[in-house]
């Protein structure tokens, strides 16, 4: 079956923000005014469309990202709509890591609150145009210039505004475009489908001439002829101020920003608009993968259907149904049913037996998919998330995606002997959806021990053994995944000499260990050939890396850096198992020597509170050994930001409705790992 709908006129979206700024509820006004909905959910009712989890439904939350498909005025717009929670960032990270842009949702009262910016640095990082939307302009506290401003200080970015909010709170009526410079009200009685134009009341000429003036100087920015024609004319046509929009946005030099309330049904179709209007198509993107020969060789992928086909996996979810589907966004060629790729992470073949395009937990069965298209494939045997799927004459290798490492255990015991390897099955199929999610089974005790990113993380595990796989498990008191470092460099000589088999197993090496803080784990060889052959390296450097994942107290160890510096060799009689264990036993020696701190998880943390309350909350937070690093006034609210560990923060959701009788919030978000108070002693 042919394209249907050209790849120029396909946009691949995604919508992020901080928690409760509106993602979910402009995305179901998306699906309404695309006429793929004929009845609006809401996230308050649980009846939301995108939000198909029994657990998003019950807690008014987005856990999961889903993605869907509409179409607008011609244009395919493939949606991800992600979590706002910082618990499921890693939801927003896969999602921004195959999209070509993004809607920034901002709340009117709240501005960039803390998951903005982390849902930004993360678009940041994989270089996705974006637009912002001012949402909830009619809330108790709205302000959308205080906004405005807000995304230029704490997002370093730089903010052109093209609609003006008409009215504020309970009197925000409408928005004014200022590229047409025309008012814009939207027909309550129709959901705001019938959009009525007028000129703009004469209390808001002024400000909207001014606002105007700035809008068509930075579309004039954008290139050299836009500049020619704004000092001949002294203006642009909407044309041309379109024109230099879309530059601007491609080349991320500036956001533009629009205004509403999704919920009132106001100003969300000026926004489908500019989706099309500004965003880019999969072929004004520049894709690229590498040589899985020599990952320093970059390849250039073209989004073409005749091309040879590439794509990557970047999401993988159990299915009741069809086991597991594993989401593929493809770069460039087609994929058909019954064809064979390679996945060239692990150099096996696949082979494609259906394919599916995904609307929120609906589907659809279709026989081809092309350039540009994100697609979900039944049962694929050995992928993973961040796996690159291609053409097995054609290798390209795409880059991985990287994702935060758990912070909080928790024990989980099965609640008879037969449940216990149902249990550990289902936990493996969780961990292979979501890649913060790790379990293992103790050593000692026998215990499995789950690790999540947050306390919310692993409620929602352990909910959804009990709902979707019927394996309701006893569950421990939640625990602080601590790592340990070393605080020393340390020279360590290891030597291993013994008869195994039948053979005799040599290795001799010399190690030098030293902190590397926020380095993780690095091994570098800083010895000559001549010394030891360079075919024994990667068993020493597997050596280190073994005996580094649990240290003296048990942790594993992070923040370290290894010289390989000297050996020895002689041939037929050096091993490379013997150099494995050299390096094992060099390392636990140095580690010891090298005074051993204990890291534990120190956190961000925001709590925005009424006045009253400050002061109570305050004292709390400092009882927790938090340190406070700044307040400021947000409207009648006061927002206070500072550093706590993570040991001290459980819990602090009860107690801070205690002190606020229920009015004061709080986000927290992993910051760094830092020494426990208490030195680890040996």
């Amino acid at each position: 079956m042919p394209r249907t709908i050209a790849i120029s006129k396909m946009r691949n979206i995604g919508i992020m923000a901080h928690i409760d700024a509106g993602k979910t509820t402009t995305t179901e006004r998306f699906l309404f005014y695309t006429g793929f909905l004929h009845k609006i959910g809401e996230v308050d009712d649980g009846t939301a469309f995108m939000d198909y989890m029994d657990q998003e439904k019950e807690r008014g939350i987005t856990i999961t990202s889903a993605a869907t498909t509409c179409i607008w005025k011609g244009y395919q717009i493939n949606i991800i709509d992600t979590p706002g929670h910082v618990d499921f960032t890693a939801e927003v990270q896969r999602s921004l890591r195959v999209l070509d842009g993004a809607i920034a949702v901002f709340c009117a009262v709240g501005g960039v609150e803390p998951q903005s910016e982390t849902v930004w640095h993360q678009a940041d990082m994989y270089s996705v145009p974006r637009i912002a939307f001012i949402n909830k302009m009619d809330r108790l506290g709205a302000d959308f210039y205080k906004a405005v401003e807000s995304i230029k200080k704490k997002l370093n970015a730089n903010p052109i505004v093209l609609e003006l909010p008409m009215g504020v709170e309970d009197t925000f009526n409408g928005i004014i475009d200022l590229i047409s410079m025309k008012a814009l009200y939207f027909d309550p009685d129709t959901h705001g489908i019938d959009i009525i134009t007028e000129d703009i009341p004469d209390e808001y000429v002024k400000i909207s001439e001014e606002y105007r003036f700035k809008l068509v100087e930075a579309a004039a920015e954008m290139n050299d002829e836009l500049m020619a024609k704004y000092f001949e004319a002294g203006d642009l046509s909407s044309e041309d101020i379109k024109a230099g929009i879309r530059l601007g946005v491609l080349s991320s030099k500036f956001i533009p920003v629009f205004v509403g309330s999704s919920k009132n049904d106001i100003g969300v179709q000026p926004l489908l608009d500019a989706v099309i209007d500004y965003l880019p198509s999969p072929l004004e993107v520049d894709y690229h993968g590498f040589d899985p020969e020599d990952h320093e060789k970059v390849i250039p992928v073209s989004a073409n259907d005749t091309n040879p086909f590439s794509g990557l996996a970047f999401k993988v979810l159990s299915d009741p149904f069809l086991k597991k589907l594993t989401f593929v966004r493809i770069y460039s060629g087609s994929l058909k049913v019954g064809q064979a790729i390679m996945n060239l992470s692990v150099g096996k073949r696949e082979k494609i037996h259906k394919i599916m395009k995904m609307y929120a937990s609906r589907r659809e069965e279709i026989q081809e998919a092309f350039a540009g298209d994100i697609v979900s494939i039944p049962d694929l045997r050995i992928t993973r998330t961040g796996d690159t799927l291609c053409d097995e004459k054609h290798p390209v290798l795409f880059e991985k995606i990287q994702f935060a490492e758990p912070v909080i255990n928790q024990g989980l015991e099965a609640r008879t002997l037969a449940d216990r390897d149902k249990l550990l099955e289902d936990l493996g199929k969780i961990a292979e959806e979501d890649p913060t999610f790790k379990f293992r089974v103790d050593d000692e005790s026998g215990q499995i021990v789950i690790s999540g990113v947050g306390e919310l993380h692993l409620e929602i595990i352990v909910d959804r053994l009990k709902r979707e796989f019927n394996l309701p498990a006893k569950v421990g008191k939640q625990q602080v995944a601590y790592r340990e470092t070393v605080s020393e460099t340390i020279k360590q000589e290891g030597r291993f000499d013994r008869q195994a088999g039948g053979k005799s197993q040599f290795g001799h090496v010399v190690l030098e260990i030293e902190p590397a803080p926020g380095k993780g784990i690095e091994v570098i060889n800083k010895i000559p050939d001549e010394k030891i052959p360079r075919q024994f390296v990667p068993a020493l450097e597997q050596g280190i890396k073994e005996a580094l994942q649990v240290g003296p107290s048990g942790y594993t160890m992070i923040d370290i850096r290894v010289n390989i510096l000297d050996g020895s060799y002689e041939k037929d009689t050096y091993t490379e198992m013997g150099y494995k264990i050299a390096a094992s036993i060099a390392i636990k020696d140095a580690v010891r020597k090298a005074s051993p701190l204990l890291l534990e998880p120190v956190f961000e943390v925001e709590v925005v509170s009424p006045d009253e309350y400050i002061g109570d909350i305050i004292a709390d937070f400092n009882s927790r050994k938090g340190r406070v690093e700044g307040i400021e006034q947000r409207g009648n609210m006061q927002a206070v930001k500072g550093m706590a560990p993570l040991s001290e923060m459980f819990g602090y959701v009860t107690k801070l409705r205690s002190l606020s009788q229920g009015r004061a919030v709080y986000t927290m978000t992993f910051s760094r790992y830092e020494p426990a108070v208490i030195k680890t002693q040996y």
